[in-house]
């Protein structure tokens, strides 16, 4: 997956989730990390943000999986750290073979 495309999408998905919020929205930028920089951006929030970059790119992003914090370090992610990671989760699920349900 594009990199400049999933980018554009996060972009897009962070503005209408503090619109849908009556929150304000800075510029976004790749350095900006949207865990720390949007308002009221709270763990309530995220997974439906990743839901809403999934249904934007037409890709499975699984619930369970944080694209905003690092799960090791538990460190916020910046834009561009987090379009990494989505790209990467996508290649992954891209690689893996579909299971076929027997009939």
């Amino acid at each position: 997956m594009d990199e400049a495309v999933v980018k554009d999408k996060l972009i897009e998905v962070l503005k209408v989730v503090q619109e849908l919020s009556n929150e304000s929205c800075p510029t976004l930028t790749d350095d900006v990390r949207p865990v720390v920089s949007l308002p009221e951006f709270t763990s309530k929030v995220w997974p439906v943000a990743a839901g809403m970059l999934g249904l934007a790119l037409g890709k499975s992003i699984p619930c369970d999986v944080n694209i905003f914090v690092d799960e090791k370090t538990k460190t916020p992610l910046s834009i561009a750290q987090s379009v990494k990671f989505v790209c990467a989760i996508i290649q992954k699920a891209e690689a893996t073979p579909a299971v076929v349900a027997a009939e």
